[in-house]
């Protein structure tokens, strides 16, 4: 098999187009390794972010796992079930030509492109830990662009090896146990924060195919479809062990950091409409003066942007992984659709355009998620957001960039 190439499809890149390295087909953390699975999952965090690449057998390009790769800078490839076998000891990963070779000839490293910096708005990076923050705010002066970092709890879970569910199941003490873990870790972030930046949490949104593989003692529900089943908002709703967990967490980080804390704000996940954002602000008992973001990731919450804006929402992230996938039917998860899932298609970036519209028309903040792939074309086709999202290293390769696209005409000068 010397100098066999193995082609496949890149659903995650990095900053260097050719990495070599030796295969690790275990779970277990190997530095410097490439991570070989038939699927990327929660319970290979460990050996994800200790990998230089992954290769997978199934997934796509917004999965939960492949975002978390992105967001690390850590490329991920997708091959053929059947061409996983032949991926052991020393191989090399071309990114550009989307394709592995075993035993290859050579290895170079070179640096990623820019895009369209001037366009970012107010930046809001999405991280999984720490050293994303870190990261970030070492790029020089425009690191200033970014204003935000958004955290999924459940991301921050797994970076504290925490299972939510077995905590929270727990009584009082693993309720307090737990709130301790996250406001740690949070208060940690405000501490790397530069002046004029915030945290925002994204509140527990943990599916019950995703909780199965974190849990330990917990009962977990068993449903046929988990992407559309009992998570973000719905699960949040029926929870009283996690409302009192973020209040005790809230309480902590008001007695360690004072003032400071108001530099955490949060955000309720997978809410179709200004019933539920209510219901749900009205159950975890949160004070109407502190801010309650929401994130627009389905076409009901699309139209229902006014009303979510006029029941008090204080800012809206459009989720576009999930949206595309409601809007047009396909699993984001499953390469078999792959095809059908487009972050560009019209349908989706007319409910984007709507969104935006109507956040601008009530004075609501608004953020778009985008790839970097995609920056230019949205930037180009939708109304300016206050703000694009993007993960860590997408984002950092685009402040640390020097070749910069020109802007599309009347749209110059639409940076912070």
């Amino acid at each position: 098999m010397n100098g066999r190439r193995i082609q496949g499809f890149l659903l995650a890149g990095g900053a260097e187009n050719v990495l070599r390295g030796r295969c690790n087909r275990t779970r277990s953390p190997r530095e410097g390794s490439i991570l070989v699975t038939p699927a990327l999952e929660a319970g290979l965090y460990d050996a994800i972010v200790a990998s230089r690449a992954v290769v997978c057998g199934a997934g796509g390009l917004t999965g939960h796992m492949q975002s978390l790769c992105r967001g690390r800078g850590i490329p991920v490839l997708r091959v053929d079930e059947a061409d996983l076998a032949a991926l052991v000891g020393e191989v090399t990963v071309h990114l550009e030509s989307a394709s592995i070779v075993i035993e290859p000839d050579g290895f170079t490293a070179q640096a990623g492109g820019g895009t369209v910096l001037d366009a970012l708005g107010s930046a809001c990076a999405v991280i999984a830990d720490l050293q994303d923050i870190t990261a970030i705010n070492s790029c020089g002066p425009e690191a200033g662009r970014v204003e935000s970092f958004f955290i999924r709890e459940e991301f921050l879970c797994l970076a504290l090896g925490l299972s939510p569910l077995d905590a929270l199941a727990g009584g009082p003490d693993g309720i307090a146990a737990y709130a301790r873990a996250v406001a740690d870790r949070l208060a940690r972030f405000v501490e790397a924060l530069l002046p004029g930046q915030r945290v925002v949490l994204r509140l527990l949104d943990l599916r019950s195919d995703h909780a199965s593989g974190v849990t330990e003692s917990a009962p977990v529900v068993t449903e046929p479809n988990p992407e559309m089943g009992l998570h973000g908002a719905r699960w949040l709703l029926g929870s009283t062990a996690y409302r009192d967990a973020l209040h005790a967490l809230l309480a902590l980080l008001r007695e360690r950091l004072g003032d400071a804390a108001r530099r955490v704000e949060l955000s309720v996940p997978f809410v179709n409409d200004e019933v539920e954002f209510t219901r749900l602000r009205d159950h975890l008992r949160l004070p109407h003066a502190s801010p309650l973001s929401a994130f627009v990731e389905t076409p009901s919450a699309v139209h229902s942007v006014p009303a979510m804006c006029a029941a008090g929402a204080s800012e809206l992230f459009v989720g576009l992984k999930d949206l595309v996938q409601f809007y047009l039917a396909a699993d984001r998860g499953n390469h078999l659709v792959a095809g059908s899932y487009s972050t560009r298609h019209p349908a989706v970036l007319d409910g984007v355009r709507r969104v935006v519209e109507s956040a601008r028309a009530a004075g609501t903040p608004v953020r778009v998620f985008s790839l970097a792939a995609d920056l230019a074309h949205y930037v180009e086709r939708l109304p300016a957001p206050d703000g694009y999202m993007m993960c860590t290293a997408e984002l950092q390769q685009i402040i640390l960039s020097t070749a910069r696209l020109p802007l599309p005409e009347g749209r110059r000068g639409a940076g912070p």
